[in-house]
């Protein structure tokens, strides 16, 4: 059996890297790291990873992208695949978006860039014990 994924979907390569690092840092090999460049990718590598029997258990967004808000991504995988963990990684969301991410995508947790390194690992230590 393939090991769980953690997704990360941001337009900033820069973001995505020290997603990847943090997170590498801080659970090593237990998961796969995937990254995405925004939301139409991302949509494309879970659809990928369902047919491959390749669970994704988590997916950090960003919300200001081009061609889709993380707020509506997250919507859409939620309708989906509901199982997945979603958390909202943002300098610039605006409280009705993330409100109806928490609200129609079982949002586990927004945080706000620059985020922390600690609350980074913490929110999803706790969203992977649910």
């Amino acid at each position: 059996m393939s090991k769980p994924v953690i997704l990360c979907v941001d337009d900033e390569k820069v973001v995505l890297k020290s997603l990847k690092t943090q997170l590498k840092s801080a659970f090593g090999n237990t998961y796969v790291y995937e990254l995405a460049e925004n939301p139409a990718d991302a949509l494309e590598l879970i659809d990928e990873f369902n047919g491959d029997d390749t669970t994704i258990i988590l997916i950090v967004s960003d919300w200001l992208m081009p061609g889709m808000k993380g707020d509506e991504f997250l919507i859409r995988v939620h309708k989906k695949f509901p199982k997945i963990v979603k958390v909202m990684l943002t300098g610039q969301a605006d409280e009705d978006a993330v409100q109806r991410a928490f609200n129609e995508a079982d949002l586990h947790r927004c945080l706000h860039k620059p985020w922390s390194e600690e609350e980074l690992i913490e929110t999803i230590k706790t969203a992977l014990s649910l």
